[in-house]
């Protein structure tokens, strides 16, 4: 029995499959539209799943095959008209993709259809992104009168670099699949995104849990440092990796020529 299996979402589903979250955003008829109360339920859904000591992975996909999420929910997001209103809607945003971005374990964004605005950005807070040939991809914001809010015009660049990034943000075009694979958007186009998620989540589950941590930490806090000041972090996380059961059990694992049993300790 899944530790899911209770909880009651309006706008999510969330199953557990073994190690392996899957997280569906569910709004079909709304094109899985982004509106505070599923922004809310996001919030929740990645709170839980970090609580959990049994979830190995996490894939974050989209009901329906016409969207992942095609963006903010604009009847609701035009009804914002003072600095205050919009701010708030913005830091609420990033703390949720910030939320799900610091999460200690493989994250997978599994694109079918559109991946439009706070869509995309939910994307990019994830580690990897699979896309089926269908997708299309964008930041729309300028087009509308606003900018990204959720993080989108910081995780962008830093992903496929700033001339790329301005390209996307100040036309507001849309990419398809193989564009977005070029350019580094996504890493992987199949047929069937989902089943390639699910293959890309089992190769990463069976690193130990705590070096996929260390190496989510090293990568993040070094991203913005120089190459000497990153080093240092990860010397730091290599020892404490050393330090750990798991470890003992990788190297021992190798040298007797089986499979290692990681208990996250």
């Amino acid at each position: 029995m899944s530790l899911f299996d209770e909880l009651e979402f309006s706008n999510l589903q969330l199953d557990q499959h073994g190690p392996l979250a899957v997280l569906t955003i569910n709004r079909p008829k709304a094109l899985n539209a982004l509106n505070t109360d599923t922004l809310a339920e996001i919030g929740q859904a990645v709170d839980l799943i970090a609580e959990n000591a049994d979830i190995s992975a996490l894939i974050l996909t989209g009901a329906g095959e016409k969207a992942f999420v095609a963006g903010a929910d604009i009847s609701e997001l035009s009804e914002m008209n003072n600095v205050y209103s919009g701010r708030e809607l913005s830091l609420g945003g990033q703390e949720v993709m910030q939320s799900l971005s610091n999460l200690p374990l493989p994250t997978i964004a599994c694109i079918q259809g559109f991946a439009l605005g706070g869509g995309l950005e939910l994307a990019l807070a994830c580690d990897i992104r699979i896309a089926s040939p269908r997708a299309r991809m964008g930041l729309p914001e300028a087009t509308l009168g606003v900018i990204p809010g959720f993080g989108g015009t910081q995780r962008l660049p830093r992903l496929i670099g700033m001339g790329r990034a301005l390209d996307l943000l100040l036309t507001g075009r849309q990419v398809d699949a193989e564009e977005a694979l070029q350019m580094g958007l996504v890493n992987y186009v199949s047929d069937e995104p989902l089943n390639k998620a699910r293959e890309v989540a089992e190769q990463m589950m069976r690193g130990a849990p705590i070096s996929l941590a260390l190496i989510k930490e090293a990568v993040r806090r070094g991203a913005h440092l120089s190459v000497e000041e990153g080093m240092e972090i990860e010397a730091d996380l290599f020892g404490m990796a050393v330090a750990t059961s798991d470890f003992a059990e990788g190297t021992r694992a190798f040298l007797d020529k089986r499979r290692p049993e990681f208990k996250g300790e």
